[in-house]
């Protein structure tokens, strides 16, 4: 039995916003923040903080769930369940990664085990829920492929129904040897997944059932992007019309155009996410790893580690071409994740290799960002998720 379709205005997400007007959650009191981890060193799992979206103060972080490379999480529409990866390969006879289930009480923040079913695969980075809350779709970095699991009527996550094994290899033989699936995204209609392959330089759209929890390949399977790219992580533009893939291997964020009716993709235009004057010896260390559009449709930031900054990005609200904008820099160091506050206020960046997590305010009206001084100490952060705090 699968969850009934979720009250649209129950969650606020970084990633997974109501549907509401940008800047229309103002008025909230406070969010849950909470943090996926790599574990080992000061990490042991999830982390919980709460958010002020009037201060843009952080809560110091606690210890939400005990579970090893809790690397990505995805919240559920009605903010009563909560889902990590664990980025291991070991699990089961198929040595694949895992999906965890939690319970997640929007009153108090608590998170309570659920189960844990194998990704299909080893090495699960990424993870997504569809709207109305019926499926999971994860993405296996090291096993190349992706899959669907069901969620039952009490959030735990059934044995995985759908799965598919990308095959082939990209122009970089040092990082794209072969299929590397990296993200899963699902279109506002809830039609279409796409799964990111860094290893193949390919966006694969699948036809999404989520009643029955099938991926089917779409026709035609896969958006190629530039060869040597590595498309990463991926996000949609709320208008729906636009989306935007970062290139973690050349250093680019690609934007395209999107048709919701066919699930299928046109080239924009693609720009750097480094200032012109990095120096040579940043450029080869540096790789981006987050792509995320503004509540407001404005803005696109992708994340640059290595050489530690936010870039930001103006969208043409007619073509959905992207313009250079301003850097957030200062107290970064090797952002993976970061979470846009559902205001569009506030700017959570994830610092994986400072082991803390780093506020910057967000003027939304010129187009820059400034670091406020609100830090807190998280063990290897690299994803940002916010659930609004029930009364």
């Amino acid at each position: 039995m699968t969850l009934p379709r979720p009250h649209a205005a129950v969650l606020a997400t970084a990633v997974l916003l109501t549907g509401a007007p940008p800047g229309s959650a103002a008025g909230a009191d406070s969010y849950w923040v909470f943090f996926g981890t790599y574990t080992g060193g000061k990490s042991r799992g999830v982390y919980r903080s709460t958010f002020d979206p009037k201060s843009g103060t952080l809560s110091p972080a606690e210890l939400a769930a005990e579970v090893t490379n809790p690397s990505f999480l995805a919240v559920h529409p009605t903010g009563k369940f909560l889902y990590a990866v664990g980025e291991v390969s070991d699990v089961g006879p198929k040595k694949a990664g895992a999906v965890h289930a939690f319970a997640l009480d929007p009153k108090t923040g608590k998170l309570t085990k659920l189960n844990t079913r194998d990704s299909g695969g080893p090495g699960p980075c990424h993870l997504t829920v569809d709207k109305f809350g019926r499926c999971v779709v994860v993405a296996n970095y090291g096993g190349g492929s992706c899959g669907a699991l069901p969620i039952q009527s009490d959030g735990s996550l059934g044995e995985m129904t759908s799965f598919h094994q990308h095959t082939g290899k990209g122009a970089n033989p040092a990082r794209q040897e072969g299929p590397h699936a990296h993200s899963a995204n699902i279109d506002a209609d809830n039609r279409y997944a796409v799964v990111a392959d860094l290893g193949l330089d390919r966006l694969f759209v699948y036809k999404l059932d989520a009643a029955d929890t099938k991926l089917t390949p779409n026709d035609p399977p896969y958006y190629a992007t530039p060869p040597g790219s590595g498309p990463r992580h991926f996000a949609f533009h709320p208008a729906g019309r636009f989306a935007y893939a970062c290139g973690e291997l050349d250093m680019t964020v690609i934007a395209l155009r999107y048709d919701a009716g066919t699930g299928t993709f046109a080239p924009v235009n693609v720009a750097p996410t480094l200032p012109k004057d990095t120096p040579e010896a940043v450029r080869k260390k540096s790789s981006t790893a987050e792509v995320q559009v503004h509540p407001s449709g404005k803005y696109v930031f992708v994340s640059n580690r290595g050489q530690n900054s936010i870039a930001t990005f103006r969208v043409n609200a007619e073509t959905g071409s992207l313009e250079p904008g301003a850097f957030l820099t200062g107290d970064i160091k090797t952002p993976r994740n970061f979470g846009i506050d559902p205001t569009g206020r506030w700017v959570l960046v994830a610092n994986q290799d400072g082991d803390s997590v780093v506020v910057f305010e967000w003027d939304n009206s010129g187009g820059n960002g400034k670091q406020t001084g609100t830090k807190i100490e998280v063990g290897k952060p690299v994803c940002v998720k916010f659930v609004l705090v029930a009364k």
